[in-house]
């Protein structure tokens, strides 16, 4: 049987804090594993309330997935120009889903590493998967995916191509477009791989500092976890809610943007 030493001095605790469960391939297991139980979690009540929805006086439950899929139908509808029947649930899966793995930050930082460590024999546990920059840039390239479809489906697979070597610099005759192609191709995949750079560091960047911070504060003294966690952890609330926010507007604008013509 392995024995675990706990942290010798400050450095090994947020070393440790910080460390990922990797497989021997490097794969991180606690960032899998706890963003697909999340995943789970929310598909399991929206459907539980689905279910139990009613034309009567709604219970807190409905009222409270109804707020949330009103809100997205909102944006989705100030946002998004074209038509479609996928934007709205794949708007709602990521604005539930990122803010529920942004929300594992609110959780006491040693907790489920705790509970890893004594009940299932697991060393090393990160429960915030949007702290890890695999994990946000997954779901980026799935929104760049997507930002393909959309593109294909809206103008053809012919006329995606050639938008990408004629806009955004437009010229009249045939040898002026050949020209300008480069570097209209040049700019259109800058563009297209720009956009989800930036929605994972975005996402990954807030949430690895909030999580670094949580970290610090348990170091301190107990009455100053209090004095300093408490109002930290009041701020995050708008940081998580705002963060997962964010990431679904930019995922419809990009969307919307996919579909319009230069």
């Amino acid at each position: 049987m392995t024995e675990h030493h706990a942290p010798a001095n400050a450095t090994e605790y947020i070393q440790h804090h910080l460390s990922f469960n990797q497989a021997a391939n490097g794969f991180h297991l606690d960032t899998f594993w706890v963003a697909l139980v999340l995943g789970f979690l929310f598909v399991g009540i929206f459907a539980f309330a689905a279910r139990k929805a009613t034309a009567g006086v709604p219970g807190p439950l409905q009222n409270f997935v109804e707020m949330i899929v009103e809100m997205v139908d909102t944006q989705i509808k100030d946002a998004f120009h074209g038509k479609s029947k996928v934007i709205g649930p794949f708007s709602l899966t990521i604005f539930c889903w990122v803010f529920l793995m942004n929300a594992m930050d609110f959780l006491p930082v040693d907790l489920l590493p705790w509970i890893g460590l004594h009940v299932f024999g697991i060393e090393k546990l990160r429960v915030v998967p949007t702290a890890d920059v695999n994990q946000t840039f997954a779901m980026s390239l799935s929104v760049l995916l997507m930002i393909i479809g959309f593109s294909i489906k809206s103008k053809g697979l012919a006329g995606w191509l050639t938008e990408l070597v004629t806009a955004p610099f437009h010229a009249e005759g045939l040898v002026a477009k050949i020209l300008l192609s480069p570097f209209n191709l040049m700019m259109q995949l800058v563009e297209l791989i720009a956009k989800p750079i930036s929605l994972s560091l975005r996402l990954f960047g807030n949430m690895y500092a909030g999580e670094l911070i949580f970290i610090l504060i348990a170091l301190l003294p107990f009455w100053a976890q209090w004095v300093l966690g408490a109002p930290w952890a009041i701020f995050h609330i708008l940081v998580v809610t705002l963060q997962a926010f964010v990431f679904m507007m930019l995922s419809i604008v990009y969307l919307s943007l996919a579909v319009e013509d230069h």
